[in-house]
């Protein structure tokens, strides 16, 4: 099963729906192209809904950090949100459960970020 993803906007944050796998190949592509597209369109406050990933291998932990990166260099916040508890864990063992900022309500998450 491959990656699905859709992309709604509340409150001036865009949030991408991720669900399947995140995985060399497909996956991690497809969420590097979207975060990109979206940057180019100058939508910096991006949201990772995780609630629906069943699985992340490590080229998905690598892209995770990589549009981490990307959204930080061009001035805009990265956040996940409704994270798996086999993703949680993940994140823990790779200690970048302290990088990214992990929300597990949307309208908090939604609120938590900067605006201009």
């Amino acid at each position: 099963m491959s990656m699905k993803l859709t992309t709604r906007q509340v409150d001036g944050v865009t949030i991408l729906d991720l669900s399947g796998r995140i995985t060399l190949g497909e996956g991690s592509v497809q969420l590097r192209d979207a975060i990109r597209d979206l940057l180019s369109k100058g939508q910096k406050l991006i949201l990772l809904n995780l609630a629906d990933v069943n699985y992340i291998d490590s080229s998905g932990i690598g892209e995770l950090v990589s549009a981490y990166t990307t959204v930080r260099n061009q001035g805009g916040e990265l956040k996940l949100l409704n994270l798996t508890k086999k993703v949680h864990d993940l994140l823990q063992i790779t200690k970048l459960y302290t990088v990214f900022d992990v929300k597990d309500d949307e309208a908090t998450a939604i609120a938590s970020y900067t605006r201009a």
